[in-house]
């Protein structure tokens, strides 16, 4: 068993940005092109190596030869970018310790508003986000995006290495925050009037740690589908592999197929409860499907349809809480819905992905066999808790005292990370603070987001403004209740707090096909509820109560 520290201070990151000098690079003198290509030879900045500035044109197509591959194949990260809006490209080596260090790119626009935007990083990433780079800075926002700490998206570099560790739980996006700040306000010659970070998954994480940690780094956060009690969640993919069962063969695993029909069983029992049949699951607090409905009868000829009673069993158990070897809640249950896209995380007959590196590379060492998991194992991890890695402490007084605002919203389709766990802090928050509703309102509001997958993507109206889907290149250019960047800046600049925040259903599902149709979701503790009299496309047919 490895012991971990809690926390250790950033030292060398505060040092490092205690004597930045003003630059004022980009100045009356000079074209904007000739102030970038000056940066990066002017720049004198302790812990922080820059390696070039360079100019991007409107148009111009970036590509990063050295990108992981990994990024690619797991995140979903893209190493071309057409250029929206004229920026300095700013690269960065900067030391987070005497032995470890981080890459960040800063893009700094030429429309700089004063504000700053920082992007998070997904699961256990180390992965520079470029779309991030490119839609922020699009927008007016110096920008910035790191790699965590660690290239690639795997584990392994955080295997006997503290430090890397370290960087991957906090410190590598709390650097980001605070070096980037001062690099665009020595390249601006003014300091950043307004912060943001905005991040989803692993990135939501992160806006949670800052804001529990470090509340002065930003003063507005949007974090989604968070990864918080983060141990936990890993344990909780464990264990849903382990339940799911790793011989495919055997006359009890649940195939793909199978898995449809027992999606349409839930869509069956809970779809309508809302007062719309849609697809859509609106509320599924109120979702207890009974399995049992879908065994096979006793002269049923075609059990290609139905489950077993040993199935039926697992499938239930599948939508259980887990619980500790003391009888302790570790985490909520999988929120039905997620039936067929939760298939290739947990229930294919591999270990969960997060789960397996994370034991391997952290809780002990590449030798471990991670289908022999067990709540002895869960224990270990959740005790280990590496530099508060948890990101669970239910205690914001100290951003909400500064004045920062908080928007957090999870999909009721997310197949990686149960929506439950955003509801649950939220009672955590409310109890630890002493807060009702409407006085977290003040700075805390959560919202549930029917339809929606894994941060994005799903079946219902889950385009939010988080990404530049479709058209979307200026954040700054949309109502704020249909893009949540634009949203937080309402909220921080003019107090403009959201009731609610009205998501895109796209015609084929994906982004770029138009609209399909819009949906207000609800700040929680409400939820959509259908009242007519128009159609189930129509945002005005829904009541949030």
């Amino acid at each position: 068993m490895i012991l971990f520290p809690h926390y250790s201070q950033p030292l060398a990151l505060l040092a490092a940005v205690a004597f930045l000098p003003t630059l004022h690079a980009y100045s009356s003198n000079r074209t904007f092109e000739e102030s970038c290509s000056a940066f990066a030879s002017e720049a004198d900045i302790p812990n922080v190596k820059v390696h070039f500035s360079q100019y991007l044109p409107v148009g111009y197509n970036l590509s990063i030869p050295d990108f992981p591959q990994s990024c690619i194949e797991s995140q979903g990260s893209s190493p071309n970018q057409v250029i929206r809006s004229e920026v300095c490209r700013v690269a960065m080596l900067v030391n987070t310790s005497d032995s470890s260090s981080m890459t960040l790119e800063a893009w700094l626009p030429s429309n700089w508003t004063g504000r700053f935007l920082s992007g998070g990083n997904g699961g256990l990433s180390g992965c520079v986000q470029y779309v991030d780079l490119s839609y922020g800075s699009s927008s007016g926002f110096a920008t910035v995006s790191g790699n965590n700490g660690h290239n690639g998206s795997s584990a392994a570099p955080m295997y006997q290495q503290p430090e890397v560790l370290e960087d991957y739980a906090y410190r590598a996006i709390y650097t980001g925050g605070v070096v980037g700040k001062k690099v665009a306000g020595a390249f601006y010659g003014n300091g950043v009037s307004k912060s943001y970070f905005m991040g989803c998954s692993g990135g939501g994480r992160q806006g949670f740690k800052m804001a529990q940690s470090f509340p002065e780094v930003f003063d507005g956060i949007v974090a989604a589908a968070p990864a918080i009690n983060f141990n936990n969640l890993i344990n909780f993919g464990g264990w849903l592999s382990t339940i799911a069962g790793f011989n495919t063969s055997s006359s009890d695993f649940i195939s793909e197929n199978l898995w449809q029909v027992i999606h349409e069983e839930v869509l069956d029992q809970c779809d309508g409860l809302d007062g719309a049949v849609d697809g859509i699951i609106e509320n599924t607090d109120v979702c207890h499907p009974q399995f049992e409905r879908l065994i096979c009868t006793t002269d049923a000829t075609n059990t290609t349809g139905c489950l077993t009673g040993a199935q039926a069993a697992r499938v239930r158990a599948l939508y259980e809480p887990l619980y500790g070897i003391d009888g302790t809640l570790l985490y909520p249950r999988l929120q039905p819905g997620t039936e067929t896209v939760s298939y290739s995380t947990y229930f294919s007959g591999q270990v969960s992905p997060l789960a397996a590196e994370w034991f391997k590379y952290v809780v002990y060492d590449p030798s471990f066999d991670p289908e022999t998991l067990t709540r002895e194992d869960f224990a270990v991890a959740a005790s280990q808790d590496p530099y508060n890695v948890s990101t669970f402490d239910a205690d914001m007084s100290a951003f909400k005292g500064r004045g920062g605002k908080f928007l957090t919203f999870h999909g009721m389709e997310d197949y990686i990370i149960s929506s439950e766990i955003s509801t649950l802090y939220y009672h955590r928050l409310a109890e630890t603070m002493s807060l009702a509703p409407s006085s977290l309102d003040s700075f805390y509001r959560y919202f549930r987001v029917s339809g929606m997958s894994h941060c994005a993507l799903g079946n219902g109206a889950y385009g939010l403004g988080m990404y530049s889907f479709g058209s979307i290149q200026n954040a700054m250019e949309q109502d704020p209740d249909d893009n949540v960047l634009a949203r937080i800046v309402a909220w921080v600049e003019r107090g403009e707090a959201p009731e609610y925040i009205r998501g895109i259903s796209y015609n084929t599902g994906l982004p770029g096909s138009g609209t399909a149709f819009k949906r207000k979701h609800c700040k929680y503790p409400s939820s959509n509820v259908y009242v007519g009299p128009g159609n189930y496309t129509d945002e005005n047919a829904w009541r949030c109560q």
